[in-house]
Parts: C-alpha cells; structure tokens; sequence
C-alpha cells in the first residue's frame, strides 16, 4: 500500500543544486527534470521533485509520494 501526503508549495528552484552535473550540455532553467520545490506538510518543510507536474506553481497544493509531487490538489473551500 502506497501512501500520499497532501503538501502546500512554498518556492520552486529550476535548476540542479550546486555541486551537481546535470545530464550532459546545459539545457538551461526550463528544463522540467530538475524542478525542485520546497512544500510545508504542516509546519514540516522538505524538497520534492516536480517532474510530473510541470504546471504546479508557487501556492499551489500537491500529493507528494516518496518525494516526488504526484498531482495538483483542489483546495477545500470548506
């Protein structure tokens, strides 16, 4: 059984950190492999990957699994 924990976006990098190679020539910024984002769980910060969710912005709410952002989620306006 596979869990998924719903997390809001708080910042987007758009490149590989410092330190590490990217695969091959540059590709510059735009390039959606390497979208990182820190997500607040609650109070509990961590990066996860944006691979999957080239759309996903800065506010917006995402199921993370194993630290990858899985898909966009609607926000309860109740």
């Amino acid at each position: 059984m596979c869990l998924a924990v719903p997390a809001r976006i708080l910042s987007i990098r758009s490149q590989p950190p410092a330190g590490e190679p990217g695969p091959g020539p540059p590709t510059g910024a735009d390039d959606g492999l390497w979208r990182m984002a820190e997500v607040d769980f609650g109070g509990v910060r961590q990066q996860v990957s944006l691979a999957c969710l080239p759309e996903a912005a800065v506010g917006d709410r995402v199921l993370v699994h194993v630290g990858l952002a899985l898909s966009l989620v609607e926000d309860d306006p109740a």
